[in-house]
């Protein structure tokens, strides 16, 4: 019989695509889980075929939500966890209930290391990057069992703390029906994920000065919406940017569908965005979407394999709207054959086998 997985993570579970794939992927593979999130960021309606759960948050802060998170998660595992257990912890913001529990019942625990935690933008030379890097530095040497997102992660955290993860890339699951590629009227230029600083969003709009006939199209939320959406205002570009808001993962599917120009020209705001290999790349690659994107390790290693878009020069304005001129000038379809060349490569059906295998050394 195959053990009972607990899955958790600080997450509302609505958009995270990653952990629902690969819930699905435990499930389907005939796995009994349990998936705990928290209803920070809202409490939307969803739908699973495995059980799951919410842990409710009084906490008014981020910060204070955090501890209120990790103490109410060690309280859920010590009642469901036992002996035929495994833990998977979603990133560290889940990691020490989860390591405190396995440790006291000498359980299996598997570290899903989404991104670089400590080195995200928003933490930086505060309090809270000190403690994730300390807990980082107490936990990740003890682990014998991680995965992370992309390449340059696995090699920064064997370089940093000695520990061997597996790639599991976050790709899309295969798009195996016929793509309409729609002569769109205006062209679409699209940004999907989260509205976070770093992300290029602010200069795509102020690129949308020196662009006609395009509408630039932000599906998502965070924190950063509201100043962005001042922006548009400011510089009168209402007409040509509109915000989608927060899109369940099937409704942004259909969205990517649509475009003519994809976008992730992350910065490079700590080893976190440096590193990285965003979603919104592998997802817009899936739709056959050419896109733009920065000059960073993990988007150049992949447009050096594929010619899937363009690399900006830099973040200027122009020099992103002379990114986006090249590929409508070459067309979504001078893209299409090497996009599908990427796609066969890129995808979760591919990834999905790398996570099995995880969970069946732990199993053993």
């Amino acid at each position: 019989m195959k053990k009972k997985i607990i899955t958790s993570a600080f997450s509302n579970l609505y958009t995270d695509q990653r952990i629902e794939k690969v819930c699905h992927t435990l499930y389907e593979n005939g796995y009994s889980l349990e998936l705990i999130g928290n209803d920070w960021g809202g409490a939307e309606k969803i739908t699973r075929p495995y059980p799951f759960s919410r842990i409710m948050l009084v906490s008014k802060s981020l910060k204070t939500a955090y501890f209120e998170f990790n103490w109410k998660l060690y309280k859920e595992l010590k009642k469901k966890a036992d002996k035929n257990t495994i833990l998977h912890a979603n990133d560290i913001d889940a990691l020490l209930p989860n390591y405190l529990i396995a440790k006291k019942l000498k359980i299996p625990l598997i570290f899903d290391s989404h991104e670089i935690f400590s080195e995200m933008p928003a933490i930086q030379g505060k309090m809270s990057q000190k403690i994730w890097r300390y807990l980082e530095k107490k936990v990740l040497p003890n682990l014998k069992f991680m995965i992370t997102a992309s390449g340059s992660y696995a090699k920064w955290f064997k370089e940093k703390y000695n520990v061997e993860a597996t790639v599991v890339q976050n790709a899309p699951k295969k798009i195996n029906f016929p793509i309409d590629i729609s002569d769109n009227k205006p062209k679409v230029f699209l940004y999907q994920g989260a509205i976070n600083p770093f992300r290029g969003i602010d200069k795509a709009i102020l690129a949308m000065h020196h662009i006609d006939d395009v509408v630039f199209k932000v599906a998502g939320d965070g924190p950063k919406k509201k100043e962005y959406e001042e922006l548009v205002a400011r510089e009168n570009l209402q007409h040509k940017v509109e915000f989608l808001g927060k899109l369940e993962p099937e409704d942004l599917r259909k969205i990517t569908l649509t475009a003519d120009v994809g976008m992730s020209i992350e910065e490079n705001g700590g080893d976190s965005y440096l590193y990285s290999l965003p979603n919104k790349v592998l997802d817009c690659i899936q739709a056959r979407v050419p896109l733009i994107m920065a000059d960073l390790p993990e988007m150049r290693n992949i447009r050096m394999q594929f010619d899937v878009g363009e690399i900006i020069k830099d973040h200027q304005p122009e020099n992103i709207a002379d990114a986006v001129f090249r590929i409508l000038n070459k067309g979504r379809k001078g893209y299409q054959d090497e996009l599908k060349k990427a796609s066969e490569l890129l995808c979760w059906e591919n990834e999905e086998l790398k996570l099995l295998e995880v969970f069946r050394k732990v199993s053993q």
